[in-house]
């Protein structure tokens, strides 16, 4: 049964900007395994199965694509052409300067080249489960917006998928690294486009409530048990638009400086594999030749050069003011350093000697794992399926767009604040009347608010898409509902007049940490809307 959560067709997928993890739940064994898809997982001894993050489209408007290692079995990643797609995860969503190329007459956005490429793999995912796929969690960043969370969403709706969760990526790598019997947890998540710190507790409880799992916007209650069951808890965490495939562009940087070479696919892939092998090795060489120009390409490099690179970008200093932040929050809540049982490495960017030395600044080496970089994501998601109940906050606000007279622009008022747990037991409530005479229907727009310490822009430097530090604190703000149609919130009938209120509004957040909202006529009694996504409203 779909409703089921101990359903042996259960999936997780840990979507990466370099990277993607996907794993089923095992009935008989009881665990979590590591799904090979022989087309698109890589084939490296000793190393997990991942799925390369790539795309190469070959036709956009019969939507066919390849992706992940059979991209790279056929040169593709090393190809300077617009049709090959690196990194796309960190555009989806954002507000991007630059352009996409216009492909088979057909136009790109970095969400539909995310579709593509997730809908091979669920797809595929299915036909593993035999034709159906129970339920399936998808893993995010702590600092995605509700816009990433519903496109998500949606993908997965139209692939009639039984059940979906969306879960915090460090939670579930708490639970992926099996540390059942500790208390408190700092999972430091590194990948290829984000960085997330945070500080996660599990306990064991006796509850009979299993929790809840959407089903495309519907509560669905899971089975009642006596047995005790993990909790996860989110305590404190910060994230940052920083990856690996930053590093990536730093190196190419150095070496277009240093020894003149182009900034393109071929010089990009080439030091994302130097960095991997000074992971492993004091100096690494990587060397190309190009039978069509016959050209060559050599790139040296050691590890104390790598992190003299690091340092002139400000890298370190970047991760300090993240875990500032973290630790902050933590004493906040009553919480010390030395408390923390076990600090827990996730990412390919973690396996890096000079972040793994940077961790072992703040905690004792014998508290430090990283056992399982590239797998315990996926792995810990599943367990969620399985009936583990995460406890969480907001990482962002959420509030409505107001004119500031005084300064003669728009500003942002917040209604529910970041810090707040969810799903919400009380709404919050706002009262609205009329502004002008025989109004025809209110309008409101709503966003999602995230104050960072650092501004940071995403944009495009040539083919590479790279972020930048604003270095001034902005905050950034996605309309939820600023499209045509979608911000009124209130068709009037009979008209609304001023002095008096005439509507009210009451916001919740729900299990997926989307704001909802349900809408009251107070002259004629009617909802007008009933417990709406906002980020749906039009």
């Amino acid at each position: 049964m779909a409703d089921n959560l101990n359903s042996t067709n259960s999936y997780a997928i840990d979507f990466g900007t370099s990277n993607t993890v996907i794993t089923r739940w095992n009935g008989v064994t009881k665990t979590a395994e590591t799904i090979t898809f022989p087309n698109f997982s890589q084939k490296i001894p000793n190393s997990p199965p991942v799925i390369p993050s790539l795309v190469y489209v070959k036709d956009a408007r019969l939507q066919k694509v390849l992706i992940g290692q059979q991209v790279r079995d056929r040169g593709l990643d090393l190809a300077t052409d617009n049709r090959f797609f690196r990194s796309f995860k960190r555009g989806i969503g954002a507000d991007i300067q630059g352009f996409l190329p216009r492909l088979d007459e057909t136009e790109i956005t970095f969400e539909q080249i995310g579709e593509w490429f997730l809908r091979e793999l669920i797809q595929n995912s299915q036909t593993d489960a035999g034709g159906n796929l129970d339920s399936l969690v998808v893993t995010v960043p702590v600092d995605s917006f509700d816009t990433y969370r519903l496109w998500l969403t949606d993908i997965c709706q139209s692939l009639e998928i039984g059940q979906l969760r969306i879960l915090d990526e460090p939670t579930a790598a708490a639970l992926g690294y099996g540390a059942a019997d500790q208390e408190l947890l700092l999972v430091v998540d590194f990948g290829g486009g984000t960085l997330d710190i945070s500080l996660i507790q599990l306990s064991e409880n006796t509850s009979s409530n299993q929790g809840f799992i959407l089903k495309w916007g519907q509560k669905i209650l899971g089975e009642n048990t006596a047995q005790k069951k993990q909790t996860a808890k989110v305590i404190a965490k910060a994230g940052q638009n920083l990856g690996g495939s930053d590093i990536d562009n730093w190196l190419v940087d150095y070496f277009a400086t240093n020894q003149g070479l182009d900034k393109s696919a071929v010089t990009t892939r080439l030091a994302e594999r130097l960095k991997i092998k000074l992971s492993e090795q004091e100096s690494a060489t990587e060397v190309y030749f190009n039978d069509e120009t016959l050209e060559s390409y050599a790139l040296e490099l050691d590890r104390q050069g790598f992190e003299a690179i690091l340092e002139q970008q400000g890298f370190f200093t970047k991760l300090d003011e993240l875990m500032a932040q973290v630790l902050q929050r933590a004493r906040r809540n009553g919480i010390e350093v030395e408390e923390i049982n076990q600090v827990l490495l996730v990412g390919g960017t973690v396996q890096i000697p000079a972040v793994q030395t940077w961790v072992a600044k703040y905690f004792e080496p014998s508290k430090i794992r990283c056992d399982r970089p590239l797998t315990a994501i996926a792995e810990g998601a599943l367990q969620v399926a399985q009936g583990i109940e995460v406890k969480d906050f907001l990482y962002h606000s959420y509030g409505i767009r107001y004119w500031n007279r005084r300064d003669k622009r728009h500003n942002w008022h917040s209604i529910i604040k970041s810090g707040q747990p969810y799903p919400m037991a009380q709404p919050v409530r706002l009262v609205l009347g009329a502004s002008v005479e025989n109004q025809p229907s209110i309008e409101l727009i709503l966003g999602e608010l995230a104050t960072e310490s650092v501004g940071r822009e995403v944009y495009f430097d040539g083919d590479r898409l790279v972020t930048r530090s604003l270095g001034e604190q902005t905050t950034n703000v996605k309309p939820l509902n600023d499209q045509e149609g979608a911000s009124t919130i209130a068709i009037l009938d009979p008209p609304g007049n001023p002095g008096r209120d005439r509507i009210e509004l009451l916001f919740s957040v729900d299990e997926q940490s989307c704001l909802r909202v349900t809408v009251q006529d107070l002259l004629t009694q009617e909802t007008l809307l009933d417990n709406q996504i906002v980020g749906q409203l039009k």
